[in-house]
């Protein structure tokens, strides 16, 4: 597959939609805002992602005049684990430490530096792992710390670049890690190092996990699940392992960005629901690349195209959820006699059910599933909206749905906050 160019004004300055200038990251993010906006109102804020999302290019992007120290390195490991106040004291104003949940106790010692200096925006903790991190700064910083997360880039911020990629395969193949898009790589084989570094070190941080091999596996089994029903029971005997091991596995999962639950819609309505959740990955390259698919020819004709399409559509409108301050909100729908809309967005008063369908024509058949869903969830007091998103160039609207094509998802505001 070809390498995705870098972009040439990806080192530009830029104006944020405030009128904040601010020193350049590799490019806008579409969290920049929340993020400084966070720093100006808490003494703390804890930003966490996947590893590689961009986290710390994104802090010393924004905070370019603050101390960085990064916690995976060794020896300042030690120094913050061994001598915690010393390492703390070098930093009178403040600092960038990456990767804090390397050093869980330092949260502790901050929050009595914070206490006797509660100015805004002093401390940015960033770190890869969700459930460690949210532990330590729960116990340690509440009430002190605004805890945000970024997930790999939007399709929005990839659009940023000036040269792209131009197709839908091309997007879901590439997937959306900034260093792929940055510097010009081959997905393929980024993803390759990406997949060998998670697995080889991160996975032994997490969890005390010995086969090494068999969780691999696990995790080829899970991409392979994408977009769809999880059950746990069936998952394990694929794999070879016991059910609680598979669920204690999928945890790691969680913790650390890779993949997500999105749970089943719940209802008062005497329809019976299905009540298991799906499972999802939050980026569609690393999906593909664990699936053994190396290229947008490859994934043009395989049988989870669209399962792998859909994962693209929900883990988009999550990116722009997180990424404009919304949390929660989303399920999806499936009731006993098949009738299912892909995604559910609760905003405010009204829900949004939304289909994806990788399909590039538009045709009557695409409105089928939302259009049910409309009549089934639709009542005096709650307004539906149905939209389905397709793998075509043209919108249209319908008075079924409206037709969204995928390369614009982040145009429409449905719940979704509409910040690129």
């Amino acid at each position: 597959m070809a390498t995705v160019p870098v972009a040439a004004n990806s080192k530009c300055r830029f104006e944020l939609a405030d009128g904040i200038w601010y020193p350049p990251a590799v490019i806008r993010r579409d969290l920049s805002n929340l993020l400084l906006r966070a720093a100006g109102q808490h003494p703390a804020v804890t930003l966490t992602g996947p590893r590689q999302s961009g986290k710390s290019t994104l802090c010393r992007g924004l905070f370019p005049g603050k101390p960085y120290a990064n916690l995976e390195a060794p020896d300042t490991r030690s120094f913050a684990t061994d001598d915690p106040r010393a390492f703390l004291a070098q930093f009178p104003e403040g600092a960038i430490l990456d990767e804090v949940q390397r050093t869980p106790e330092l949260p502790s010692y901050l929050q009595g530096i914070i206490d006797d200096d509660p100015a805004p925006g002093r401390w940015i903790l960033t770190g890869s792992q969700n459930l460690a991190l949210s532990e330590s700064v729960s116990q340690s910083l509440a009430g002190r710390s605004a805890v945000l997360h970024l997930l790999p880039l939007a399709w929005s911020e990839i659009a940023r670049f000036e040269r792209h990629p131009a197709s839908l395969d091309e997007a879901l193949v590439a997937g959306g890690y900034p260093r792929i898009f940055d510097r010009g790589l081959d997905p393929a084989d980024w993803l390759r190092s990406y997949v060998a570094t998670y697995i080889e070190r991160d996975v032994r941080t997490i969890s005390n996990i010995g086969d090494l091999v068999t969780f691999q596996r696990f995790v080829e089994l899970c991409a392979g699940r994408t977009g769809q029903l999880l059950n746990h029971s069936s998952l394990a005997s694929d794999c070879g392992v016991s059910q609680p091991t598979a669920k204690a596995w999928l945890s790691v999962l969680e913790t650390s960005f890779i993949a997500f639950r999105l749970p089943a819609f719940h209802s008062n309505q005497r329809k019976r629901l299905v009540k298991m959740p799906k499972l999802h990955f939050y980026d569609t390259g690393l999906a593909c690349w664990l699936l053994g698919i190396r290229s947008a020819d490859q994934l043009r004709s395989h049988p989870l195209r669209g399962a792998i399409f859909e994962t693209w559509v929900v883990s988009e409108i999550m990116k722009h959820r997180t990424n404009g301050g919304f949390s929660g909100g989303m399920s999806f729908y499936r009731d006993k006699d098949g009738v299912e809309a892909d995604l559910v967005i609760e905003d405010g008063g009204r829900l949004v059910a939304v289909e994806a369908k990788a399909a590039a024509t538009a045709s009557t058949s695409l409105f089928d599933g939302a259009s049910r869903v409309r009549g089934l969830l639709e009542s005096t007091d709650r307004k539906v909206e149905s939209v389905v998103v397709y793998g075509g160039d043209e919108p249209q609207q319908r008075s079924a749905a409206a037709l969204l094509p995928w390369a614009r998802l982040h145009e429409h505001g449905m719940g979704i906050g509409v910040v690129g």
